[in-house]
């Protein structure tokens, strides 16, 4: 009888510590690591929320860009990291290719996380360099068919969604052409508009600094209907390759075992933060759209199940694990 009032006991203090935590939390700076260098998708969301965090907490909220290995590098960081909310992942849709891309990963994707929340999407686009004479998709593949093994299509490195997006377009379409990995989206675009590569199959975000500026042309979206950000722009399924679609989520991730309290209070946030009307303007003017989960259990399922959708991506497309 002693022993079950002496777990009693134990068992409320830990409940009382844990939602102290959670409403002093934060009492320090935050770390968002973004696995990917800086200038793609992850980057500007990890940035803007960092920064509506800070004002929201009265604590910094930094973005600390690691990239490498497919974004591998970074992710296992996080998950090797305290589990007390003061160090999260700014994960895309590459956390849930990684496990059908790589043989063996030096982290569970679902089992090493707690999930904290979804944040937003945003479909990929399809932009040319300039000298590539095409203004659509239809004259992209007639192009690449008729220079076999000639064409290029650059991407935000191996694994990464820019790449499994042009592998997916290039088994669809049936063409032969070449992948050239960078080290992140802002390298990659940084080539195309050199004129390094022809083409990239690239997020919004990441590609409409270029577009703007006619350093690059874009010929198509990638998601189900036109973005409101490019309404002029036909979809790939449209103009040229039905049934074409590719969308990239991102959301939060902590290290598994942080306290359900404190990934309460930071999923509250984030749904504030992705809600505020500044917010949805300045990422609307990007071409991607907000998206809550509404609990983190929500967001974790989500995760698991992309993984699936993935992993018949990949097969369909013809792509070996490293």
């Amino acid at each position: 009888m002693r022993y079950t009032a002496m777990s009693t006991v134990f068992l409320l203090l830990a409940a009382v510590g844990a939602g102290a935590s959670a409403q002093d939390f934060p009492r320090k700076t935050v770390r968002l690591v973004v696995p990917v260098s800086p200038g793609g998708g992850s980057d500007l969301f990890g940035r803007i929320i960092g920064k509506k965090l800070t004002e929201s907490w009265g604590q910094s909220a930094v973005v600390e860009n690691r990239p490498g290995g497919g974004a591998i590098i970074g992710t296992e960081y996080v998950a090797r990291s305290a589990p007390d909310g003061y160090t999260l992942l700014v994960v895309a849709s590459t956390h849930s290719i990684n496990p059908s891309f790589y043989k063996k990963l030096p982290y569970d994707p679902v089992k090493d996380f707690s999930p904290v929340g979804l944040v937003g999407f945003f479909p990929n686009v399809i932009v040319v360099h300039p000298s590539v004479p095409v203004r659509n998709v239809k004259e992209l593949i007639a192009l690449a068919r008729k220079r076999p093994g000639e064409l290029t299509f650059g991407s935000a490195g191996v694994g990464q969604t820019t790449h499994l997006a042009g592998e997916l377009f290039k088994s669809m379409a049936k063409i032969n052409v070449v992948h050239i990995p960078y080290k992140g989206s802002g390298a990659a675009e940084i080539e195309l508009a050199g004129g390094h590569v022809h083409y990239i199959v690239d997020s919004i975000p990441a590609a409409m600094g270029n577009i703007k500026s006619g350093r690059t042309r874009v010929i198509a979206t990638a998601g189900k209907q036109r973005s409101p950000s490019l309404p002029d722009v036909p979809t790939v399924a449209e103009s040229g390759l039905p049934d074409y679609e590719f969308t990239t989520w991102l959301g939060i991730l902590a290290p598994a075992g942080t306290p359900a309290p404190v990934v309460s209070k930071i999923h509250g946030e984030l749904g504030r933060v992705m809600n505020a009307r500044d917010v949805r303007d300045l990422i609307a003017v990007q071409g991607a759209e907000p998206l809550t989960s509404r609990t983190p259990e929500e967001f974790g399922e989500y995760v698991r199940s992309q993984i699936g959708v993935y992993a018949k991506i990949i097969a369909m497309a013809g792509i070996k694990p490293e």
